[in-house]
């Protein structure tokens, strides 16, 4: 008897008693209403992984285009100043081969979008001029502005307690992993629990990646000083003193290759032009082996003698900023090619497969006890 009693098998942990019934009403409660929020946002989510393409279908000028050559980029940009600058304009983006026109980016939300050889309009985006802006507003801001992403904030660490919540309510002991991920076609209370517990378990670490990486977004500057001070980095470099402003022509061409000189290899993406009170030009640009489709590393210029002020190489970041600086990339699928795109993109379809299993499940449950 007592030889039997030794060799028994521990009990396996599981959540019991009041603990499990209060995690069972917060699961509950935050999916049938946190989770109507989470899963349209995630959906939104999906569709923005293929934003580019969507564009490109959507607005067929904006296709099809020869990328210009160093004489044409020059010949535009100093166009893009003379016509653009005094009408708003913030930066813009150079012509590459995802979107190979000029995209200019004004105060007031509107994107123009110009010929990359000629520079000549061949579109204007208002603020939620179409699906496509209305979607990223959305995702980003629940069409609310800064209180809108404030909100965000909040709903992802609720979204982040609901997941978390799902494996600790479900977890059945090792003995019983492989039964207790069988999927069952009947009864209707079984069918809905076990479809929605399967692909939750199976699934958590990528919506639980492709979450965090949404939330922390929303505090980006908070979550990078952050990971600095966890590995004691420095802050990131500031830039270089302003200039004057000067009242005579740049050379275009000249800039660019100073700037391409200063990171070599790197890909020249957005430049913001001087601005009252600073003359100084800034160029984002992604040097080999960074994740961020437009690049952390920088470019800083007097622009006016094609001269280097300053330069930041991202790969030359320590460990903590490099984190923070794949957030984006790892969230919006833009590193990895198009098997990374894919996976956001399911992953983006996952939280209303949840919403709508957990809500049959709730459903069958509640007539059944009826």
């Amino acid at each position: 008897m007592s030889g039997r009693a030794a060799t028994a098998e521990p009990t396996p942990w599981r959540l019991r008693g009041r603990t499990r019934q209060w995690l069972q009403r917060l699961h509950l409660w935050l999916g049938l209403s946190v989770g109507v929020a989470y899963a349209l946002i995630a959906l939104s989510g999906s569709l923005l992984a293929w934003q580019h393409p969507w564009l490109r279908a959507a607005y067929p000028q904006l296709a099809g285009h020869a990328l210009p050559d160093a004489a044409q980029r020059a010949a535009v940009l100093s166009r893009i100043a003379a016509e653009w600058q005094p009408q708003g304009l913030r930066a813009a983006d150079l012509p590459l081969p995802g979107l190979p026109v000029w995209q200019l980016y004004f105060g007031d939300g509107t994107r123009r979008y110009l010929d990359p050889a000629s520079g000549e309009l061949l579109l204007t985006r208002a603020p939620r001029g179409d699906l496509l802006q209305v979607v990223r507003e959305w995702h980003t801001h629940l069409l609310a502005g800064k209180t809108g992403e404030e909100v965000l904030g909040v709903l992802g660490w609720l979204a982040l307690c609901l997941l978390l919540s799902g494996p600790l309510l479900w977890w059945p002991g090792r003995r019983n992993l492989a039964a207790s991920l069988r999927p069952h076609a009947q009864p209707p209370t079984r069918r809905w629990l076990s479809w929605h517990r399967s692909a939750g378990v199976l699934t958590l670490p990528l919506i639980l990646l492709v979450s965090l990486t949404g939330t922390l977004m929303v505090y980006g500057a908070g979550t990078g000083r952050l990971l600095r001070a966890v590995f004691a980095e420095p802050p990131p470099p500031k830039p270089p003193a302003a200039i004057a402003l000067r009242d005579t022509p740049i050379d275009w061409a000249a800039v660019l290759a100073a700037a391409q000189r200063a990171l070599p290899g790197a890909t020249l993406h957005r430049v913001t032009l001087p601005a009252a009170g600073n003359g100084q030009l800034a160029i984002r640009a992604q040097a080999p082996g960074e994740w961020h489709p437009v690049g952390r590393s920088t470019i800083w210029l007097d622009p006016w003698n094609a001269t280097v002020l300053g330069s930041h190489d991202a790969t030359a970041d320590g460990v903590g900023t490099r984190i923070n600086n794949a957030v984006y990339p790892l969230h919006s699928g833009s590193v990895g090619g198009r098997a990374w795109r894919l996976t956001v993109t399911v992953t983006g379809v996952l939280p209303p497969f949840f919403l709508v299993t957990g809500f049959l499940f709730w459903r069958a449950r509640t007539r059944r006890r009826g």
